[in-house]
């Protein structure tokens, strides 16, 4: 006898292991696993709690399928089965989830190693990533629990995705709660960064601050590179910062954690010129002017992308709200200049079609309208719509005039709508 079924989580119905009889149970001969990428089959059975030779019924396969969904590696779980005199066979078909990598946050006294280790040692799986959520996450967690009360350190362990601090995309992050300690100092391999008055003065920025490798992360990214980039070196390398404790391993952990960044200006690059590739609306000569730098020029890395973002903003000025630029480098190590081609996605033109506004008074959402120039069908321009937002923010009385009115923040969003052409303005007051 045969019987089989598909779902898209976990569905179960009419459950029957063998036609000789009417038992609930029978001994489970194989188990199987299909459509996997990143694990190995015998991974993902073990995740299951299955094994050959245990007896199974519909109670079992249901738990298994269960603990595959809660672990949360995968994104669909579907199996089916064979029946034999001898017992039963299952292969389950999956779909894994997309795994981010692990970043850990405030762990100064331990290498990624020693803390990747200690995950590994309960997930035998782990290669340095995992879910956004699921079993799988909250046990890594407790292995790096269980390593820190070996040391111990006493904290919780929390976990939260969060926008990577080095490069497009997510991490997700570990953290201790509790710990109280700081950062104490941080040194440069680049004498230059050391001697700089530009550097030291932003040192107080985190200097004497608790200790957190995403704060040290989004300052050498927010704050040093563009030192270098400034400057024309363009291939400048900063980080990742290192902890370099000294003493006795066993002895009390530091408050004060020293924080070492390796650091290297490289080439000083000049600039050479910018092809431009796919623009209609707005002139090559126009564009060119936007990034400033004419030929020989130092290279600065802050004004193309400055440049850059002026373009893009000019095309939210004629209703381009979607338009892309691809800029690609090509560095010329030999003479040390750099050109770039730049392609450029223009998309659909947009046109206001209407404003909702929300926590805020009908007086001071009449007079909002009333400033607002753009009327239905209108070409949008984004220019209008970021010098509300300033005056909202930052000089609400041009809008509001002597109407009194309090609020703390403004919640703004366009809504496109590419099959029309249009675009919603929504502002939320609170």
């Amino acid at each position: 006898m045969r019987l089989r079924w598909f779902s898209p989580l976990i569905l179960l119905t009419f459950f029957s292991l063998t036609a000789q009889t009417n038992a609930q149970t029978a001994s489970l001969r194989e188990v199987h696993a299909e459509g996997l990428k990143i694990l190995t089959e015998p991974q993902a059975i073990s995740l299951s709690g299955l094994a050959p030779g245990a007896q199974v019924g519909r109670k079992e396969l249901q738990d298994a399928a269960d603990a595959l969904v809660r672990c949360g590696l995968f994104a669909k779980v579907n199996y089916n089965f064979t029946t034999r005199n001898d017992g039963v066979v299952v292969t389950f078909r999956l779909e894994e989830n997309p795994r981010l990598p692990v970043y850990y946050d405030n762990f100064p006294w331990y290498a990624d190693s020693e803390l990747n280790a200690a995950i590994a040692k309960d997930l035998p799986f782990y290669n340095g990533t995992l879910p956004a959520a699921g079993a799988v996450v909250d046990l890594a967690a407790n292995s790096l629990k269980n390593l820190l009360a070996a040391k111990g350190v006493d904290g919780a362990i929390e976990h939260l995705v969060l926008a990577s601090p080095l490069s497009d995309g997510s991490v997700q992050e570990f953290r201790i709660d509790g710990v109280a300690s700081q950062i104490g100092s941080v040194e440069f391999s680049d004498p230059q960064l050391t001697s700089s008055p530009a550097v030291q003065q932003h040192l107080s920025e985190i200097r004497g601050k608790a200790y957190s490798r995403m704060a040290i992360d989004l300052f050498l990214a927010e704050q040093i590179r563009p030192i270098y980039l400034q400057a024309g070196f363009l291939k400048a390398v900063v980080g990742p910062a290192e902890v370099r404790l000294s003493g006795n391993p066993n002895q009390k952990l530091p408050e004060q954690i020293p924080v070492y960044v390796p650091s290297q200006a490289g080439p000083l690059y000049h600039w050479k010129g910018v092809e431009w590739h796919g623009n209609t609306m707005l002139s090559t000569i126009t564009m060119t002017n936007a990034l400033g730098l004419k030929p020989d020029d130092v290279a600065n890395g802050m004004a193309i992308e400055g440049g850059l973002d002026r373009i893009r903003e000019e095309y939210g000025h004629l209703g381009y709200l979607e338009a892309k630029l691809d800029a690609v480098p090509a560095y010329d190590d030999t003479a040390h200049t750099v050109s770039y081609s730049v392609s450029v996605t223009e998309g659909k033109q947009f046109r206001y079609n209407a404003m909702t506004i929300s926590g805020i008074s009908l007086a001071g959402e009449r007079m909002i309208r009333d400033g607002w120039p753009l009327k239905p069908g209108d070409v949008f321009d984004k220019k209008i719509f970021d010098q509300l937002l300033t005056n909202l923010e930052l000089h609400h009385q041009v809008v509001f005039k002597d109407l009194p009115l309090h609020y703390e923040t403004v919640g703004h969003w366009l809504q496109t709508d590419p099959e029309k052409g249009t675009v919603d303005v929504l502002l939320d007051f609170k």
